[in-house]
């Protein structure tokens, strides 16, 4: 059983000063992103309605409103709001001012497996580059995009700055869920971006074991379901079971408070959470590949923006 992705990074060069706030890079991507690929993958009739009306063939309904294109208001999981087939890694630019003539990249790690619209992506982020980025509207321009490997290095070059590379879609990246062979019996996993977890309908701020495994077990399910292969085929309450015996042996986390002004509705609501790290002891084997997979999804609430990245060793 595998989890798949097309790990991308978009490097650039910066025609203008171009300032990132602090707390927010995943957030003035996510925003710029959206509003760009509205105007390039919808039909000119829907651009201005708040529903689009061609759902199943619109690439923008598929990839940023996924929910929409069921036509109905729930998922595999009851899912009101169904997670976004798409991650930014943009945690190193964070309050990162880049004078003109520098470099800078980011990372968007996708996970439409069935019609991943890797080309609209291009084209959505070389148009950003060109009006501007961050407050200032610092412009750029778009060098390279390439496709990552297992270790996150730039592995195969999908687009040159000029031209698309590749005539067809490239295989994408296969994180094995099979335990390794060889026992694990600890672990330390670290909070590198805010993270916050939902348990029922409260939100929690916990690293025990049990709660952050659930969720890492459960975005990747419903990732598979919507998007790949389908979900996970595993039994989830003996699985859970088992990550209950799991202790906690250290845990140093501090809270990071950080709101965000939606462009669409003018409300603001924090996206903020826990950083810092937990080291868990127990027979960790058989959670050990689940982790690592949600090193490139996130977990918790607000993935998308980059929350919820993690670090496992």
């Amino acid at each position: 059983m595998n989890f798949e992705l097309h790990p991308l990074r978009f490097e650039f060069t910066a025609r203008d000063s171009i300032y990132f706030t602090s707390g927010k890079p995943g957030n003035i991507l996510r925003g710029a992103f959206g509003t760009i690929f509205k105007r390039i993958a919808c039909v000119p009739e829907c651009r201005e309605a708040r529903i689009c009306e061609f759902r199943e063939s619109c690439a923008y309904a598929r990839i940023f409103e996924p929910a929409s294109v069921a036509g109905g208001p729930s998922g595999p999981s009851g899912f009101s709001d169904w997670p976004r087939p798409f991650a930014f890694r943009a945690r190193h630019l964070d309050g990162v001012a880049i004078p003109a003539g520098g470099k800078f990249y980011f990372d968007v790690h996708v996970f439409e497996m069935r019609d991943p619209a890797l080309p609209y992506f291009v084209l959505a982020f070389n148009e950003i580059a060109k009006e501007g980025l961050g407050p200032r509207r610092g412009r750029a321009a778009l060098d390279r995009v390439w496709l990552l490997d297992a270790a996150a290095k730039p592995a195969l070059e999908v687009y040159s700055g000029e031209s698309f590379l590749l005539s067809q879609l490239p295989q994408p990246l296969c994180l094995p869920l099979d335990p390794p062979k060889q026992p694990v019996g600890q672990l330390r996993v670290d909070f590198l971006s805010p993270t916050e977890f939902k348990c029922g309908q409260k939100v929690v701020y916990t690293t025990d074991f049990p709660i952050l495994f659930g969720r890492v077990r459960d975005r990747l399910s419903t990732l598979r379901a919507l998007y790949g292969a389908g979900p996970l085929d595993i039994d989830f309450k003996a699985l859970g079971e088992r990550a209950a015996e799991v202790r906690t042996a250290e845990c140093r986390v501090v809270r990071q408070q950080t709101i965000r002004r939606s462009s669409r509705t003018g409300q603001s609501h924090g996206i903020g959470g826990f950083l810092g790290h937990a080291v868990y002891e127990g027979d960790l084997g058989e959670f050990l590949p689940y982790l690592k997979a949600a090193v490139w999804t996130g977990v918790g609430r607000h993935t998308v923006w980059g929350n919820g990245e993690i670090e496992v060793a």
